[in-house]
This record gives C-alpha cells, structure tokens and sequence, in this order.
C-alpha cells in the first residue's frame, strides 16, 4: 500500500493512497478506539517463548505492584486456550457487564481485568479456535472494552510466538512494548530466546528480561537459596543486548495466593518476591509517556 501524506485528510488528492482508493474515512469504530488507545500511556506484553515459567504469575504481580505504586492498571489475558488470570485474580466464574455498546470489565484491587473466561457459560470448555477467531476475540478485547484511563495495560500472552501476541502486536502496531520472563535454567532461556527474536523481527521493544524461581524464599527467614541453577536469564539480558530487570525468588506461598485468588504481593506486601516486584516495576514506572 502506497504511504498516506502525514497530512492527508481523507479527500484531498496530496497522497497516492486517495488517489487509488485505498484511503477511506475513518470509521466511528475506528475513531473510538484511537481514542480509547490514547487514554492508555503504556501497553506491555508480558511474554515467554517457553511454557511453565510462571509467566501470567509475573503479569498478576507486576499489575497489583504497579497499582499498589497508585497508578491505574488494566489486566489482558490473552491466553485464549489456557487462560489463568482469572483464577489467579480471584474472579473465577465472573462475566462482563455491557453499557453503552461497550464491554465493562470486573475490577478486583482496581485493577481491570478481561479474559476470554468471563465470555463462557462453562469455564471448563475447550475453545478449539484457530487463528482468525482468535485474532477476532482479541481485537473485541482491545476495541470494544471500556478500559478508560489507564497508565498501564499488562498484555498477559501465551507462550510462544504464535497467534495471540503477533495479533496484539499488529492491533496496536507500534505503541507497545515487551517484558520477557525465564527461569534460570538453559533449556527455558533458549526458548526465551525466541521471544527476543519475534520482539526484533517485530521492532516491538523489549523493556527487560526477568528471571523467574531464581532461588528458594524461606517462608519462615526469608533467606534465598540458590537450589537450581543461577543467572540464565542475566546472561539472555546481556547476549541480547536488552536490560536485566531482576530475579523472582520461588515462595510455597505462591501457589496457595494464585489458587485463593489473591496476588502474592497484595497479600504478603513484605516478602521477599514482593521486594523484588518492587525493584522490577522501577523502570516500567520511569517509562516516558507515549
């Protein structure tokens, strides 16, 4: 498609775009959600290219740390066919409200959360979905939620580099970014690296890379001990040229809060993971405003 004049205005014949019939007005629709994406400062997808490294756990807190910090936060799940936000956040069985030809998403800790869970009668139904129906429930998400004013958007994605995060990415085209999360271990941080690659191919930037059940908490001392192996996603960080945002120590604790709904961090404000959600979130909080 031939490039639109910076300042066409949909009828003037200054670009070519008009001239062949590919430069249309903007529709209402369209309008609203340029606006709506306007009122949100930062869109961040958190993703990993390797399943089970406590990626939606990392989302769910990085949310609640980012409002408990006092700023406005809403929760995506667009992880269509395994969705665990919902679960984790404690709104297992909710629906949506519509008002005004828009979808009102529950809010919990204030912070509001959308998952493809609160569009089904039955929570245990497979949704065996291919990608345009996907990329179609995604763009409901984005378009037709009443996310209002929003400092920022968490974009919790599947693993891998399929359908979900390249639709987000094509939605919202340039004004997002990237948080990517492993686990200390080489076979996780080699498949991590994948998600780096998607996020160059894509030119999306990555804020950092967090290392997830990096060492043991002791719930009784709060002590960390290593008993896996330490710095596989410092040294992804360093070869890919991309900050090192930190390490989550593993917490017994953590299932018990995602099972009971309630984020880790809002619960126990004072451990040791909550510390290092606290250290994380700095440099999503000293992000300048799009």
């Amino acid at each position: 498609m031939a490039d639109k004049s910076q300042s066409c205005d949909h009828k003037c014949s200054s670009c070519s775009s008009c001239n062949d019939g590919s430069c249309h007005e903007p529709t209402a629709k369209e309008i609203r959600f340029l606006a709506q994406m306007a009122n949100i400062k930062h869109k961040i997808l958190v993703l990993s290219g390797k399943g089970g490294v406590g990626k939606s756990t990392v989302a769910v807190n990085l949310a609640i740390s980012l409002a408990m910090e006092g700023r406005r936060v809403g929760l995506l799940d667009v992880d269509i066919h395994g969705p665990s936000i919902p679960t984790m956040m404690g709104l297992k069985g909710s629906h949506t409200e519509f008002a005004n030809d828009c979808i009102i998403p529950p809010e919990v800790a204030g912070i509001k959360v959308i998952s493809v869970d609160f569009f089904l009668e039955n929570t245990d139904d497979a949704l065996i979905w291919r990608g345009p129906m996907k990329q179609g429930a995604i763009q409901q998400f984005l378009e037709d939620v009443e996310w209002g004013e929003l400092d920022f958007l968490i974009i919790d994605c599947p693993p891998g580099t399929g359908d979900e995060p390249l639709s987000v990415r094509q939605i919202l085209k340039g004004d997002t970014r990237a948080v990517v999360v492993t686990t200390p271990q080489e076979v996780a941080a080699a498949d991590v690296r994948k998600s780096i690659n998607f996020c160059e191919k894509l030119d999306l930037p990555v804020i950092g890379v967090i290392e997830n059940m990096s060492g043991f908490a002791c719930p009784h001392c709060g002590t960390i001990t290593n008993i896996f192996k330490q710095g596989g996603g410092e040294t992804l960080a360093a070869k890919a040229k991309v900050p090192f945002l930190g390490r989550i120590p593993i917490d017994p604790l953590v299932a018990e809060c995602s099972d009971a709904g309630v984020p880790m961090v809002h619960k126990y404000p004072e451990s040791a993971m909550a510390k290092a959600f606290a250290s994380i979130i700095q440099p999503l909080l000293a992000l300048p405003e799009e």
